[in-house]
């Protein structure tokens, strides 16, 4: 079995990646960051295909990014504006990047990729120190949910039609808050693996480091049009200032 890590899972859906994963609403996170970026520079951790970062510099934000997998990246050059983009390849835990931004931003669970709480503390560390003074990070995630975790193991199908069957087959450590999920595709060409291992947090926790960042909680939402976060949301929309 190969080793996995940061690039893993890009370089193995890269190509298929905008097709499995559109977006419900980029217009609503595209004005969001634009309105938080407030005329400045703007860093997306975990970039990858430029789903966001391209119609977000197309806004005329100023838009680098953090990836660990070239293959996403080379996605993103392929797309009109994308090649216009600055990109680091890194571990965006590292935040390996020179200056300060406005605003730091890490969508669709993407910080949830970093498997271990050390290196999400690091990541908060590191944005604090690439924020310009009231500069924001906005935090997108899921809220765990309980009730998976405590089964610690979860299959799920995600379609099922005349030419293909989705799964998701996931097992959860509860004492790590980790997840390791593999996505099933099968169709009549064959059958497709793609594998991303995840630590969850819950938003209590992630407002502590964000406090042990020297960030504090500025807004929560639910959803990029600033829906009011509650116990039924499914996900949240963090934004912390410096």
């Amino acid at each position: 079995m190969e080793q996995f890590g940061p690039e893993t899972y890009g370089e193995r859906v890269a190509d298929v990646y905008d097709e499995w994963y559109k977006p419900v609403d980029i217009a609503a996170e595209v004005a969001l960051l634009t309105e938080l970026a407030a005329g400045g520079r703007a860093l997306e951790l975990g970039i990858g295909t430029g789903r966001i970062a391209v119609p977000l510099a197309a806004r005329g934000v100023e838009v680098h990014g953090i990836d660990a997998s070239p293959a996403m990246v080379e996605q993103m050059r392929a797309k009109p504006g994308g090649d216009a983009i600055r990109v680091t390849i890194g571990d965006m835990a590292d935040v390996p990047v020179e200056g300060r931004f406005a605003l730091v931003f890490v969508v669709f669970n993407t910080f949830f990729q970093l498997y271990s709480q050390e290196s999400q503390l690091r990541c908060f560390a590191n944005v604090a120190r690439h924020l310009e003074p009231g500069g924001r990070f906005l935090l997108h995630v899921f809220v765990p949910d309980t009730t998976r975790v405590e089964s610690g193991e979860h299959v799920s199908v995600r379609e099922a039609s005349l030419d293909r069957v989705r799964l998701d087959a996931t097992v959860f450590s509860a004492l790590d808050q980790r997840l390791d999920t593999t996505q099933v595709r099968i169709t009549e060409n064959g059958i497709r693996l793609v594998h991303a291992k995840m630590r969850f947090a819950w938003p209590p926790e992630l407002d502590l480091m964000a406090t042990l960042a020297g960030l504090t909680l500025e807004h929560r939402w639910a959803t990029f049009d600033k829906q009011p976060f509650s116990a039924a949301s499914a996900f949240h929309v963090s934004v912390y200032r410096a």
